[in-house]
C-alpha cells in the first residue's frame, strides 16, 4: 500500500513537472504544442529526436529554449555535406 502511494506521488510530480516545462517552452514557441509534447516524451523516455524541416520553423529556438528551461548545455552544429564521412 505504501509503495502504491509512493508511486502515485512520483507520477503526480512527473506530471506536474512535465506541465511546467511544457508551459514554459510554450511561452516562447507558439502553436507547436504537439511538437513540444513529443519532444518531452522522447526525452523522458531517454530517446532521440530528429527535427527536419524548412528554415524558419523555430527548430533551433525550440531546442535552445528547452535547454534553458531544463538548465542544460546547448550547442548547435550546422549539418553540411562536408561533414559526411
Amino acid at each position: 500500500m505504501a509503495a502504491e502511494k509512493s508511486d502515485l506521488k512520483a507520477v503526480e510530480r512527473l506530471t506536474e513537472g512535465f506541465g511546467k516545462i511544457k508551459s514554459e517552452i510554450g511561452k516562447v514557441i507558439i502553436g507547436q504544442d504537439q511538437v513540444i509534447e513529443q519532444l518531452l516524451v522522447a526525452i523522458l523516455a531517454r530517446g532521440h529526436c530528429l527535427f527536419v524541416g524548412v528554415p524558419g520553423l523555430a527548430k533551433t529556438l525550440l531546442i535552445s529554449t528547452l535547454a534553458r528551461t531544463m538548465d542544460l548545455k546547448f550547442s548547435r552544429i550546422q549539418f553540411t555535406p562536408d561533414l559526411m564521412p
